[in-house]
C-alpha cells in the first residue's frame, strides 16, 4: 500500500461515529448529555477544560434550577442542604435608581416538587430522616463547584462518552452530519450537534451567523469579596440599579462562610457610548457610596477582578439549521434584565434533547426539522425574555423605574411576575387572563 493509501486507511481508522456529539460541558451541555442518556441514547460530550474548572458567573442558582436538577434525578437538589459549598437562597433584593428597595422572595414549594407538579412526601423512617432538611427554593454555589456537581453526575452515566482537556478544532458538515476534529488529533462522525460552548462559540458566530451586537450583549465583572456587611440572613441576592450602571446593574451575592459574589453588568453599547471603565467604576462606587462605603470598609477582595460577556435574549434568534441545535450561552438566552442564564441553558439542554431523541427516531436532521426547537424552547422562555426586556428598557427612564418598584411594593401580582422569572413557573397562562393586568395596573 502506497503512503496515500496508508494515509487515508490511517484517518478512517482513527473516525469515530456518534449520532449525537455535544460541544461543552457546562450547565447546557451536561443537562443535554443527562437527559439524552434518561433516553438510551448515547453521546459524546467534549470540553476543552478539564474539570472542576472555574467559570465567571453570578453563582445564583434560581429556583428554575432547581427545578431542572429535579428533572434530570429527583435525587439531586436533595444533595444541596448537604453541602458546605452551598448557600440556602429564598430571595431576590431590587433596589432602583433611588435606592428604595423591593424584597421578592422565592416560591419555597419550587425545589421540593415531585412528578406533575405534586408536593414529595418526606417519609420519617427514623429519627435522622425526619430531620432530613428539605431543599430551599434556591442556592448559592460558585460555578467551580455547581458545574462540577453536574459533571460527577455526568461521570457517573455509561451512556455519556465524556471527554474533557481536548478541545475543538474543526467542525465541518459532510453529507450526514459533522465531522469534528479535536486537539488530541482524533476526528469524529456525528449525525447531530448540539452546540453548548457558551458565549464565545466559534460555531455561533462562523457556523450560525450570529454575531454579538452591543445593544444585545452585556459586559460583567466578578470579584470575591470576604468581610462585606449586611449580607442577608436569609441569601436574598441584591441588585443595585445605581449610577453609573444603569442599563445594568451592581450585585452582591452572598457565598457560604461569609464570602460575596460582587459584581457590574453592563449592557455593552452604554459602556462604549458612556465610556465607563467598568472596574475603576464599581471599586469607585464600592468607595464613595455612602451605604456601600461602610458595608465595605472591613471587606477583603480575595483574586482578581475578571470580566466576562453576557450574549442577552433580548432579540429573538434561530437557534438551529442543519443538522445542529444551539443551546444556552451560545444560542444567546440569558436574561435580559437579571442576567440569570444557568437555568435557560438547562432549559435549552433539556429540550435539545428531546429533540434529538425525535431527530434519531425519524432519521431527520434537517434545518426544518430541527426548527421545532426553537418554538419549542421559545414557548417555555419567550414570555419571560420579553418582559424581562420591557424591565431592562425601564432603566432608561430612571423615574419609571422608580414608580415600578414603589408600585410593586404595595402590589402582589407585579411581586409574583418578577418571583416567576427566576421560578420554573409558567407565565403564559397567568398573561392569557385578563384579571392579572387589572391587578397589575390597579391593585
Amino acid at each position: 500500500m502506497g503512503e496515500a493509501g496508508w494515509g487515508l486507511f490511517s484517518y478512517i481508522y482513527r473516525m469515530e461515529s456518534t449520532d449525537v456529539c455535544i460541544l461543552g460541558a457546562g450547565p447546557g451541555g451536561s443537562t443535554a448529555a443527562l437527559h439524552l442518556a434518561k433516553a438510551g441514547v448515547r453521546c459524546v460530550l467534549l470540553d476543552k477544560a478539564v474539570f472542576p474548572r472555574d467559570k465567571i458567573c453570578g453563582d445564583a442558582l434560581s429556583g428554575k434550577v432547581m427545578s431542572e436538577l429535579r428533572r434530570i434525578d429527583e435525587d439531586l437538589p436533595a444533595l444541596l442542604p448537604h453541602r458546605t459549598d452551598a448557600l440556602p437562597s429564598r430571595g431576590i433584593h431590587f433596589i432602583a435608581p433611588n435606592e428604595q428597595w423591593l424584597s421578592v422572595p422565592f416560591q419555597e414549594s419550587s425545589s421540593v416538587l415531585g412528578k406533575n407538579g405534586a408536593k414529595r412526601p418526606v417519609v420519617a423512617l427514623d429519627e435522622d430522616s425526619a430531620n432530613e432538611p428539605l431543599p430551599a427554593p434556591g442556592y448559592l454555589m460558585r460555578r467551580v463547584d455547581f458545574d462540577n456537581l453536574l459533571v460527577e453526575t455526568v461521570r457517573r452515566t455509561p451512556l455519556i462518552d465524556f471527554r474533557e482537556g481536548d478541545a475543538v478544532t474543526e467542525h465541518t458538515p459532510v453529507s450526514d452530519g459533522w465531522r469534528i476534529g479535536t486537539a488530541s488529533g482524533k476526528t469524529l462522525h456525528a449525525k447531530l450537534l448540539i452546540v453548548a460552548n457558551g458565549a464565545q462559540s466559534a460555531f455561533t458566530r462562523h457556523v450560525a451567523g450570529i454575531d454579538p451586537e452591543p445593544k444585545h450583549f452585556c459586559a460583567g465583572l466578578r470579584a470575591y469579596y470576604e468581610g462585606v456587611q449586611g449580607l442577608d440572613a436569609n441569601g436574598y441576592v441584591e441588585l443595585h440599579f445605581l449610577e453609573p450602571f444603569l442599563p445594568g446593574y451592581f450585585w452582591i451575592f452572598p457565598l457560604p462562610n461569609g464570602a460575596a459574589n460582587v459584581g457590574v453588568g453592563m449592557r455593552s453599547d452604554a459602556v462604549s457610548r458612556q465610556r465607563i471603565n467598568l472596574k475603576t467604576a464599581m471599586l469607585d462606587l464600592i468607595g464613595t457610596h455612602p451605604t456601600l462605603r461602610e458595608r465595605f470598609a472591613n471587606a477583603r477582595l480575595v483574586g482578581d477582578i475578571r470580566g466576562y460577556g453576557l450574549p442577552l435574549g433580548s432579540r429573538r434568534r434561530r437557534l438551529s439549521g442543519d443538522g445542529y441545535l444551539l443551546v444556552g450561552d451560545a444560542a444567546h438566552l440569558i436574561d435580559p434584565f437579571t442576567g440569570e442564564g444557568i437555568s435557560n441553558a438547562m432549559i435549552s439542554g433539556r429540550w435539545a434533547a428531546h429533540q434529538a431523541v425525535q431527530s434519531l427516531q425519524a432519521n431527520d436532521f434537517s434545518a426544518s426539522f430541527l426548527a421545532s426547537y426553537d418554538r419549542a424552547v421559545y414557548r417555555r422562555l419567550g414570555n419571560e425574555l420579553r418582559i424581562s426586556t420591557r424591565l431592562q428598557r425601564l432603566l432608561a427612564y430612571r423615574w419609571l423605574f422608580n414608580l415600578v418598584v414603589r408600585r410593586a411594593n404595595r402590589n402582589p401580582a407585579l411581586k409574583q411576575l418578577l418571583s416567576a422569572m427566576f421560578d420554573d413557573i409558567d407565565l403564559r397562562a397567568s398573561l392569557r387572563n385578563p384579571m392579572f393586568y387589572v391587578k397589575l395596573l390597579f391593585a
